[in-house]
Order: structure tokens, then C-alpha cells, then sequence
């Protein structure tokens, strides 16, 4: 046979060949009752394959229960078949469940996961706190032994009325050769200064990023020919100047016993006696803070000398810094050196030294001394004014932070206002 047939439709041809025959059903193409592919009956294709082969045709009676139980097995067939084979909304309702599981399974681990996040969070800052406690005890026991130190090793120390410690760098051997040739004092005048005045200059300075190295080996040799260096455990560095300064103040602390400390830059001209002369009237104040106090901008703008990276922190842009005295030259008590000392490790540094030294006394007891005699201009000004009797105690540009050209006009700045290289001489402490 050319067509493979279903159970239900041989069940079908049967039937319609049995009506048919009756002569219920006439005989024309299948295609008005939608078979277009057949053009005779299919029983006629039956009847004539049945005469070729020459078989006893079999009776209706049987043909038609043949054809009732071919229907009844199709019927059951199909319907075993279909129900193994689930409907859309079944499969529908089966991707939704899917679906929801691993939306539960993908929530559960983001649940997971921000749950390990905040404990994270927790112990971060829990340690923060911890290093926090551990700071502010060492910084109590620290204060302890300095003054058991200061009690059991008080003779131990050095006495001195001031020490002045002059910030210099690896490069700037000609301004501490102009220095010496003029209002610092050299070789035996310094040490007859130390023991008659109690006062220490000293210059301060680090050590090269390559210890032992020509850099040091340098100031090794200058040490060595002039013995007016205080040396510090710190690597030099322009932007390391906060740093510097705290740990000068530390280090000036722990060797001399002295009543002031003072910083000053190695481009500034400086008149011995009138400095001393300015420290004794405040010797009786415990906690002071001495300099040309000023309040300048807070420099936002990357790229520009003295930027300030923590800009925000001084308020809107365009705000002002707090008062504090200027770099070139200020100076501290013995408490606020010994402050300095004992709280070394959680003072803050700020990008510009003299900035961070006046953060570290906003918040404290400390009396701010406006002395503008500590920061005069050069020549004309400084000149006027000695010859007026009112001699400065510093000299230098504000253009140039220091003396402009410092190596070539120190001696001219000195020899125009100077106090005279007899005055510290004559000051009575």
C-alpha cells in the first residue's frame, strides 16, 4: 500500500465502505470529505489488492468488529499517550516554580553575601577602634614614663634656655655657610654660648633615601668640621616637612631640658638678642606659642605651591585656615614640645608644616602671640626700623618665604640690621 493509515481511520474507511455498500454513502472522491490525496475509495484499493491475491472474502459481521476494536485500541492508545505528555499551562505552572526556586536560591545567596559584607564592616570597625584604645594607652604610658624620665633623669639632661633648630636640606650647604659668616655664632663662640646663655643652635636635618650614601657622607664631613648638626631618624624630603618638625621638636626634647624651642628656616636672617630677649618676658607661661600668626587660603587647585589636598576640610571654598604663625620662624614652650613628644604618633600632618603646628594647639590651652617683630621685611623695612631703634627679631621676603637670593644677600641684610655681633652678649636672662 502506498498510505500507512492510523487504527481510527481504517476504523473510518471501514465504516464508510460498509455505508457504501448499503448505498448510504455514494461513491465519489475523497475529497469532499477532506482526504485530497486519495482519488478512489480506499477499501476500492483494498478490494482490488484482495482479488490480486486471490483470498475468500471475509464477512461484514467480522470486518466491522475488526473495525470497532481497531477504534477502541486507537482511542486507548491515544489516550495513554497524551497523558504522559504534560499540557502547556502544566508546563507553564513548571517554569514558574523553576523559576521562583532560583529566584530564592540567587536572594538567599545576595542575603548571603551582604550578610558577610556587613560582618566585614563590623570587624573593620571594631579593629579601628582597638588601634584606636591602643594608641591613646601608649600615648598615657608614654606620658608616664616621660615623666618618670623626666623625674629620675632630670639631671641627666641638658639645661638650656632655648634651642633654636634651623631646618636646612642636603642641598643648601651655601646658606648654612652664610649663616655661620654671619649671625650664627661658629666653633668656640657657639659652645661659650651653650655653656654662658644656655642657648643650642643647632641645624636639623635627616638622612638620604640611600643611608651612607654622598649625601651623607656630606653633612658627615660638615659635621664633623663645625659640630652644629642635630641629626634625625627621618628621610628628607620637601613634602615630609610635617613630619620633620614633629619629630625635630620630639628629638630636641628628649636631649635638652630647655624653656623654649624654635624653629627657624636657613634663608631667614635672625638677631639673637632680641629673640632671647622677646622669649624671657613670656618664661613664666606655661603653655605659649610665639610667631607672625596669620590666617591665609585654603589652596584648593591642584598644581599651585601650597596646595592644601585636605581642602574640604576647612569648609566652603574660598575659607581661610585657622590662626597660626607662620613657617619661616615660631616658637613653643617646654609643655607644648613635650606635648608635641608624648603625642607624636596621632598628630596629624597636614600638607603644610606650619599649618599642621597650629592644628596640634587649636584645641588646647595655649596662648597664640602675635609678634610681628619675628617676621620684618628685608632691606628697606628691616633697615628703617633698626636705625628706629625697634631692631627685628627675623628678617625675610614674603615673596620668596625667606630671604630672595638668601646666599648672596645674607651679609647685606645683616650688616643693615643687624643688632651688632657683641648684643646676645650683653642679654641678661
Amino acid at each position: 500500500t502506498k498510505h500507512i493509515y492510523s487504527p481510527r481511520l481504517l476504523c473510518l474507511i471501514c465504516l464508510m465502505k460498509n455505508f457504501t455498500r448499503a448505498g448510504l454513502l455514494p461513491e465519489k472522491k475523497l475529497s469532499s470529505v477532506g482526504l485530497r490525496h486519495l482519488t478512489v475509495w480506499p477499501w476500492q484499493q483494498l478490494d482490488n489488492k484482495f482479488k490480486k491475491m486471490r483470498v475468500k472474502p471475509v464477512p461484514g459481521k467480522v470486518i466491522f468488529i475488526l473495525c470497532i476494536a481497531s477504534f477502541l485500541a486507537g482511542s486507548l492508545f491515544t489516550s495513554r499517550t497524551w497523558t504522559h505528555q504534560p499540557s502547556d499551562v502544566e508546563k507553564l505552572t513548571t517554569f514558574s516554580h523553576d523559576c521562583d526556586h532560583n529566584r530564592k536560591l540567587v536572594e538567599g545567596s545576595s542575603g548571603d553575601i551582604m550578610g558577610e559584607v556587613a560582618k566585614t564592616h563590623q570587624a573593620i570597625q571594631s579593629l579601628d577602634k582597638t588601634i584606636s584604645t591602643l594608641e591613646m594607652e601608649l600615648a598615657v604610658a608614654r606620658t608616664s614614663q616621660l615623666s618618670l624620665e623626666r623625674g629620675s633623669n632630670h639631671s641627666s639632661l641638658q639645661k638650656a634656655f632655648v634651642v633654636i633648630g634651623i631646618n636646612t636640606a642636603f642641598s643648601s650647604k651655601r646658606r648654612r655657610d652664610s649663616l655661620r659668616e654671619t649671625w650664627m655664632p661658629r666653633g668656640g663662640k657657639l659652645k661659650k654660648l651653650e655653656k654662658e646663655k644656655g642657648v643650642i643652635i643647632r641645624f636639623v636635618i635627616g638622612h638620604s633615601a640611600t643611608p651612607g650614601g654622598v649625601l651623607d657622607r656630606g653633612i658627615d664631613a660638615e659635621e664633623a668640621e663645625n659640630k652644629d648638626f642635630l641629626r634625625l631618624k627621618h628621610v628628607e624630603g620637601y613634602h615630609q616637612l610635617s613630619t620633620k618638625t614633629r619629630l625635630y621638636f620630639s628629638t630636641a626634647a628628649s636631649i635638652w631640658d630647655a624653656d623654649f624651642y624654635v624653629k627657624v628656616d636657613d634663608d631667614v636672617h635672625l638677631n639673637l638678642a632680641m629673640l632671647l630677649t622677646t622669649l624671657a618676658r613670656y618664661r613664666s607661661k606655661p603653655r605659649i606659642y610665639i610667631g607672625c600668626m596669620k590666617s591665609g587660603p585654603v589652596l584648593s587647585n591642584k598644581g599651585v605651591k601650597y596646595h592644601e589636598p585636605e581642602f574640604w576640610k576647612f569648609g566652603e571654598e574660598g575659607n581661610k585656615y585657622f590662626r597660626h604663625a607662620t613657617g619661616q620662624i615660631y616658637a613653643i614652650s617646654k609643655d607644648l614640645a613635650a606635648y608635641i613628644s608624648i603625642n607624636s604618633p596621632i598628630l596629624h600632618r597636614y600638607a603644610n608644616e606650619d599649618v599642621s603646628m597650629g592644628s596640634w594647639f587649636i584645641g588646647l590651652e595655649v596662648e597664640h602671640v602675635d609678634d610681628r617683630s619675628m617676621c620684618c621685611g628685608t632691606l628697606p623695612d628691616c633697615e628703617w626700623k633698626t636705625k628706629a631703634g625697634n631692631v627685628c627679631v627675623a628678617s625675610f621676603d614674603w615673596a620668596c618665604s625667606g630671604i630672595c637670593k638668601s646666599v648672596e644677600r645674607m651679609k647685606e641684610v645683616h650688616n643693615a640690621c643687624g643688632e651688632g655681633d657683641g648684643a646676645v652678649w650683653h642679654v641678661d636672662l
